[in-house]
């Protein structure tokens, strides 16, 4: 029995002291830190004696490495599957965070319930008859997945060492606790020890494992914020509960791209995947309104349709008011300034609402024309024609500037039946006879004129 070890952590950001302190050097934030014991006794692997003397560790050779079997585990889900880079990589550990209610159990439940993979879905916060109840409402009938309640990691991996399985899914991180250390689930050394052991167990048997995290109120991961660095993949999972669709991004992905966007509806049965995300981001209104404007973005590798709504009023009080929503405030500030300045029109005593639809945040700068448009359109109280888009950023000259991969942004809304693209004069474009018509422009008098006449 080795010596009992205790530290002192702070519950808010997790930094560790040797003694105790009233308040915390990193996070500045008085009386939360705590003494916790950090080790009781002796740690065994979790493995048993005959499998751990299979797998010794030796240095290879960079070039003798092969990575032809480590293929991708695909999820049978397309978006999960963009987000993550192609699928599931083998010994990964992926770490899900959302708000309560959002729906990340819904998620990965779902997902767990159609892989062809055998699953193993460990839930600390439901019963296994709950989840019974919403498996049958989702995916009924799966013979895949298998279903465990359980919070204490040693016995968790009792079962894992008896069934052997494909994928493991931990729902959730915060209320799993391990015996080597003696303090509550949730605390900082629980979720350090227990996602210790589960990397441990990742890596050595090239099982991926997918974690679900809390959020605090300022929407961090909570426990330590080492949790985000021992892992491979960090994903949000945001939206807000007062609408059906949500938003799967990636804040840390180390086997691909950070800027990828999955897109889901929340309905009875589940959540849906969206395919083509411009079936929500754009309005279905049959009428033509002025302060309106289509653009033309790309998150990550996929090019979006995304409507712009503004409205331009003449300001009640004597300061006029400037309020953005899914758009820097400070970015429209810097473009009704261009249009004052370099095409005249008197914007400074009047109020200005901009809003990007379908509840998501863009910084493309290529949105930047049809925020303009937009905004003109409201001013002067002239719709801009339907089947017209936009695809450029606008510069403190007033001049439009080109923008990056605009061949598939022409595209999107060539396949999406718009009529008419405005793009930089600058860009190059390689395609060979599309339907759609592109207009040129180098300053925005240019698209006035051709607009509002």
């Amino acid at each position: 029995m080795a010596k009992t070890k205790t530290a002192f952590f702070c519950q808010n950001c997790g930094t560790q002291y040797a003694k105790w302190v009233g308040q915390c050097t990193a996070c500045k934030q008085w009386n939360t830190v705590v003494e916790e014991v950090i080790q009781k006794e002796e740690k065994t692997n979790w493995k048993t004696p005959e499998t751990s003397a299979k797998r010794v560790a030796k240095p290879l050779r960079l070039r003798d490495i092969s990575i032809e079997k480590e293929l991708r585990l695909n999820t049978d889900d397309l978006e999960f599957n963009r987000v993550l880079g192609g699928g599931l990589v083998p010994g990964s550990l992926i770490l899900l965070g959302g708000e309560p209610g959002i729906g990340k159990s819904t998620l990965l439940l779902q997902i767990a319930l159609k892989l062809p993979y055998k699953t193993l879905y460990v839930s600390g916060e439901e019963s296994q008859k709950q989840i019974k109840m919403r498996a049958d409402r989702i995916h009924p009938g799966s013979e895949t997945c298998f279903i465990l309640t359980e919070t204490k990691t040693q016995n968790i991996f009792r079962q894992i060492a008896s069934i052997t399985p494909d994928i493991v899914i931990i729902d959730s991180i915060q209320t799993l606790h391990s015996d080597y250390i003696e303090s509550a689930a949730g605390s900082i050394s629980q979720i350090r020890e227990s996602t210790a052991e589960l990397i441990k167990f990742a890596k050595e048997t090239n099982t991926p494992v997918i974690l679900i995290g809390h959020i605090t109120k300022d929407g961090t991961i909570a426990g330590p914020k080492i949790l985000e660095h021992m892992v491979d993949t960090v994903l949000q999972f945001e939206g807000d509960r007062n609408y059906v669709y949500r938003i799967l991004r990636a804040l840390k992905n180390r086997f691909g791209s950070t800027a990828e966007l999955g897109i889901y509806e929340m309905q009875g049965s589940g959540l849906r995947e969206v395919n083509n995300p411009s079936e929500i981001l754009i309005s279905k209104n049959e009428g033509v309104l002025s302060g309106t404007a289509i653009s033309a973005t790309v998150e990550g590798l996929r090019p979006l349709m995304i409507e712009i709504q503004a409205l331009v009023s003449t300001a009640v009080y004597g300061t006029p008011q400037r309020s953005t929503t899914g758009y820097n405030a400070k970015r429209l500030n810097m473009l009704l300034a261009v249009l004052e300045k370099r095409a005249g029109f008197k914007l400074g005593a009047k109020d200005v609402f901009l809003n990007i639809t379908g509840g998501i945040s863009v910084d493309d700068p290529a949105i930047d024309l049809a925020v303009i448009a937009a905004i003109l359109s409201s001013n002067s109280d002239i719709p801009i024609e339907k089947g017209v888009c936009f695809a450029a950023e606008v510069g403190l000259a007033g001049e439009i500037r080109p923008v990056q991969r605009i061949d598939q942004r022409i595209l999107e809304a060539e396949k999406l039946g718009f009529k008419t693209i405005f793009v930089s004069r600058s860009n190059k474009i390689t395609l060979k006879k599309p339907t759609i018509n592109i207009q040129l422009a180098s300053k925005i008098e240019d698209v006035v004129e051709e607009l509002f006449g």
